[in-house]
């Protein structure tokens, strides 16, 4: 009989450790989340925020540089579309989105 009760108070110990080892992966989850906001999906917001930003304050005369490398002055400005002028004579319609950086004027001396 006394061989039986340390095995009985051994199983009954482990559920009780096993739950403070859940506690400490619930914890460590909730850090590891945490950190992965701070350092990877609140600069992408504030990113994506600034492009928003930056986009809607294009207007018509803005010189412009999109992503796919095209460098022109704006001639109209539309709800999703803009009116690039990329040489004289030469226009593209090409999206708000697009548009990688705004340059300073002067910057494309031919148009």
């Amino acid at each position: 009989m006394d061989a039986v009760l340390p095995e009985l108070h051994a199983q009954t110990a482990t559920p009780a450790a096993g739950q403070q080892g859940s506690g400490g992966f619930l914890l460590f989850m909730v850090v590891l989340f945490g950190m992965m906001y701070f350092l990877m999906i609140r600069p992408q917001l504030k990113r994506a925020r600034q492009h928003r930003e930056m986009v809607q304050a294009l207007r018509k005369g803005d010189e412009i540089v999109t992503t796919g490398g095209l460098l022109g002055r704006i001639r109209e400005v539309g709800d999703n579309f803009l009116l690039l002028e990329i040489a004289k004579g030469v226009e593209v319609k090409v999206q708000k989105q697009a548009v990688a950086n705004p340059v300073p004027k002067g910057t494309s001396k031919e148009l």
